[in-house]
């Protein structure tokens, strides 16, 4: 069985419903917990997709030129072997903005402010001939939660959705690696942890319970949509998707 390999970056973001359509797509994962000590590979030998979660940390480095974790170079060491590779790859919230790093593009604090709970973001044209996004609605519902943004893209990326506070909400890099800012892995009870004592709550000044209930009324919504989404990702690792049409019949939107 195909394996992918699963950079979880914060105790509080695993992978939960991403990680459930992936496996049921038939991708085996293989989860590394760096923040719990465990060591990174070296390479990606033997590993057929990249997927690298988001987290509590910052992308770019602090005051004292240290990086937000101590094996963010490695995962970005990664996240550059797997684009050059052309090995699939998906970078979520944080591991988006990794993923931008990486390749020199920019993250910064948002000048916005924080994006936090239930919204949708706005499907570029280049998307209509992705191998992904051609089959993403429009305006396809997301979870937000991130203070941080990416406020340029490295050269040669494509953007893919966007949104008037945070333009570069979804892009590519090379035609194999993708970068997410919103979230799709999340369930209720994960944005219920995130809203306990949340200092991005307490600075927006939103409450905690009516955030969860506003997140939980759209995960229906969410899942109509990225459930697909991480079933194309998982026929792209196993092989079954390729140029213009997928070998094998694989859920659309409302199917």
């Amino acid at each position: 069985m195909a394996t992918a390999l699963v950079i979880e970056n914060d105790p509080t973001d695993d992978a939960r419903r991403l990680g459930e359509w992936l496996t049921e797509a038939g991708l085996q994962l293989s989860v590394t917990r760096p923040h719990a000590g465990d060591e990174l590979p070296a390479d990606l030998d033997g590993y057929a997709a990249l997927v690298v979660l988001g987290g509590d940390q910052q992308a770019y480095p602090g005051d004292d030129g240290s990086p937000g974790a101590p094996w963010f170079p490695a995962v970005e060491g990664l996240l550059r072997k797997a684009v050059r590779h052309r090995l699939p790859t998906l970078g979520i919230c944080l591991g988006a903005q990794l993923l931008a790093t990486a390749h020199a593009g920019t993250v910064e604090r948002s000048p916005a402010g924080p994006e936090v709970g239930p919204a949708v973001v706005g499907r570029r044209d280049a998307a209509d001939t992705d191998l992904l996004f051609r089959y993403v609605p429009l305006i396809p519902d997301v979870l937000q939660w991130h203070a941080d943004e990416i406020t340029e893209l490295p050269a040669g990326a494509t953007l893919l959705a966007a949104s008037t506070r945070y333009p570069n909400q979804a892009f590519r890099l090379g035609d194999r690696a993708w970068g997410l800012q919103f979230h799709i892995e999340c369930d209720t009870a994960m944005i219920a942890d995130w809203a306990t004592d949340s200092a991005l709550l307490a600075e927006l000044g939103y409450d905690p319970e009516l955030v969860i209930s506003a997140c939980n009324a759209v995960m229906v919504d969410v899942e109509e949509v990225w459930q697909p989404f991480a079933a194309r990702f998982a026929a792209l690792a196993l092989g079954e998707l390729d140029g213009d049409e997928p070998r094998r019949s694989l859920p659309l939107l409302g199917h």
